[in-house]
């Protein structure tokens, strides 16, 4: 298999990539002529939990499931949890690794825009001698009509149980994985101008909105990210989003950070009111303003979402600003 590639696409991390591997089967080499729909994964601001759940199902679409099944073949399930197998992975930055998971090269993912799915990775057993698992929601950053294959972009955290598994992968593992979970029903041209705040990896479901509305010739909405980072090589995904808002007059993208390099020429420090105001769209009816991140940034743009995963009550400088609830959803 050609390493270098794959280190290549890990350094620059392209908007996408045609695949030439030598000693592979043809049908591998198919796998990855489709375009790497983008490179990210979502994180931050959710909850990890532990559950016992059956036994996970195969990873492909079995015999009865297919004929049953009259539309187009999904590899999902949002009632049962499917393996899938990982194929290769790359290092994208110091902390952050892009997976690519394989299935039915005739099936799609089955993700609609924007949902995400939710893995689950063993963590022992419980006093009954069950087995635990920590479960944790990832947005896919492929293209969600791709077929056999999607992507994870996975930000590892010191003490993250599902990030450090993970790290851990070899390809050929397999990581059990159910969905999709609808988060927002997005429709085109819903509103006239959507707003983004995003935080470290949280972009991920950004970009889906974004490359959703963006490859639509019909919708016409205009989309503004604010996307903040700890340093400037903690931004994700650069290269990708500088290129659609270049060759978008639709998308414009800011950038801060909360520790700039001398050689820095975006903004500098948490997102502030002045920046919101700066780069958002007003308040209104044909507006409505996105948010992901980390809990702290949560806390301080919109207020967090409530302890069952509900919207919460708006709050931080969102509601100061003038934004209602109808007007922000939180991811």
């Amino acid at each position: 298999m050609n390493i270098f590639f794959f280190k290549k696409l890990a350094r620059s991390a392209p908007i996408a990539f045609t695949a030439a591997f030598s000693g592979q089967s043809k049908s591998d080499r198919n796998l990855f002529r489709v375009p790497l729909g983008a490179i990210a994964a979502i994180s931050g601001g959710f909850s990890v939990y532990c559950y016992s759940w059956s036994a996970p199902n195969l990873a492909y679409l079995d015999a009865d499931a297919a004929a049953e099944d009259t539309g187009p073949k999904v590899a999902l399930n949002p009632d049962k949890w499917i393996e899938f197998k990982l194929h290769e992975t790359a290092t994208v930055s110091h902390n952050t690794n892009l997976y690519r998971f394989t299935f039915d090269p005739s099936a799609k993912l089955g993700l609609d825009v924007a949902s995400c799915l939710i893995t689950r990775a063993p963590v022992g057993e419980d006093a009954e001698g069950k087995p635990k698992y920590v479960i944790r929601p990832y947005t896919p950053i492929s293209d969600p009509e791709a077929k056999g294959f999607f992507d994870l972009l996975i930000k590892i955290y010191p003490e993250g149980k599902m990030s450090q598994h993970f790290a851990k992968l070899q390809p050929g593992d397999v990581v059990e994985v159910k969905g999709p979970i609808e988060k927002l029903r997005y429709t085109p041209n819903m509103k006239k101008h959507i707003g983004m705040i995003a935080g470290g990896s949280g972009v991920t479901p950004m970009l889906q909105v974004i490359e959703a509305i963006l490859k639509n010739p019909d919708d016409l909405t205009k989309v503004t990210l604010l996307y903040a980072n700890v340093t400037p090589d903690d931004i994700l995904l650069k290269q990708k989003l500088d290129a659609l808002a270049a060759s978008h007059p639709n998308l414009k993208v800011f950038y801060t950070v909360d520790k700039p390099s001398s050689n820095w020429r975006g903004g500098a420090g948490y997102v502030s009111k002045d920046m919101a105001v700066k780069g958002l769209p007003s308040p209104g009816d044909d507006t409505l303003i996105l948010v992901c991140g980390p809990p702290g940034m949560m806390q301080h743009i919109s207020g967090d979402k409530g302890k069952d995963r509900s919207q919460g009550e708006l709050s931080g400088i969102l509601k100061e600003l003038g934004y209602t609830e109808e007007m922000v959803y939180k991811f």
